[in-house]
Formats: C-alpha cells, sequence, structure tokens
C-alpha cells in the first residue's frame, strides 16, 4: 500500500479509502525496517514527525476520519517510545476522537527501545497529560521510577550529577 506524509495528503485522498490506516512516527523506517516493510502491506501507512511538523495533528486526523468513515475501519498509531514528540501524536489521536463526537475503533502502539512493540492503553495517553495523576502513582508505587534505567539514556545520565 501507500506510505506518504500525513500532513501532506489530502484529507479525501484516493490513498485512504483502506480498511486499516496506519499513523507512524516518520523515524521508524530507520529503527525497525521490518516493523515499517510489514505495515506498508497491510494498509495506508501516513509518516508523521511532530518535531519537524506542526503537532496539531489533530484536526487533520479528525477530518480525515470523517471525511473516510465509510473506508477506515480501523486507526493504528505506532510511535518511538520515550519522544516527548511522538507523545503528541498519541494525544492527537485521543483529541480527534474528541472532535468526532464518536468512538475510533484504533490501536495504539510504542516502540521501545527499536525492538519491542508494546500496546498502550488510550487511557495511559490521557492520563500522561495530566501530570499531577502521573506523580501521585509514582509516589504510589516509587518502583517504577527504577524502570526508566532501562530505556531512558536522558535519566540515567542525570542520575551522575
Amino acid at each position: 500500500m501507500s506510505c506518504q506524509w500525513l500532513w501532506s495528503t489530502w484529507v479525501k485522498s484516493p490513498i485512504l479509502k483502506s480498511k486499516k490506516l496506519y499513523i507512524v512516527s516518520a523515524c521508524l523506517p530507520q529503527v525497525n525496517k521490518e516493523l515499517y516493510e510489514r505495515i506498508c502491506s497491510e494498509g495506508t501507512v501516513l509518516l508523521v514527525c511532530p518535531e519537524k511538523e506542526s503537532p496539531t495533528h489533530y484536526g487533520k486526523l479528525a477530518s480525515m476520519l470523517r471525511s473516510n468513515e465509510e473506508f477506515i475501519e480501523e486507526l493504528i498509531i505506532i510511535t518511538i517510545d520515550g519522544s516527548p514528540h511522538c507523545f503528541t501524536l498519541q494525544a492527537s489521536v485521543n483529541e480527534a476522537e474528541y472532535i468526532l463526537g464518536r468512538k475510533v475503533k484504533r490501536e495504539h502502539y510504542v516502540l521501545v527501545n527499536g525492538t519491542e512493540l508494546i500496546s498502550i492503553d488510550p487511557n495511559a495517553i490521557r492520563i500522561a497529560r495530566y501530570l499531577h495523576i502521573v506523580n501521585k502513582l509514582i509516589r504510589e508505587n516509587p518502583s517504577v521510577v527504577k524502570e526508566l534505567s532501562r530505556c531512558s539514556l536522558e535519566y540515567v545520565k542525570t542520575q551522575k550529577y
């Protein structure tokens, strides 16, 4: 199927007449080429880089979903775990659903350390926007902070100061 940029795709483009629409981090082809090639064969893939483009993808996504609701049966989002820019893409999908005013069949995934694809509950993305709730969860379960050592170079390096 087709692979191109979300921001440059017309909301009524013929490539969107696909059952599966993948919205993925633009760096995915370099981070995990095999995964990228597999999803390109399964549906339409739109690349996004919130660091390079406007991070307000929710309006464009909502328009695409609305304009193609009789075709798109599933929306799959894959981003790189730990990237603050990629996080905004995950949050944009929740916002697009809110704008549409209806449930969207979707799956959220993050790629951990370039190899492990993990399914993410949409509520985890919503909670991550509310730092006071995240803070409460850390206070109740401080051992989760140790998990950062496994995946965050930034965290590991800051612990040396």
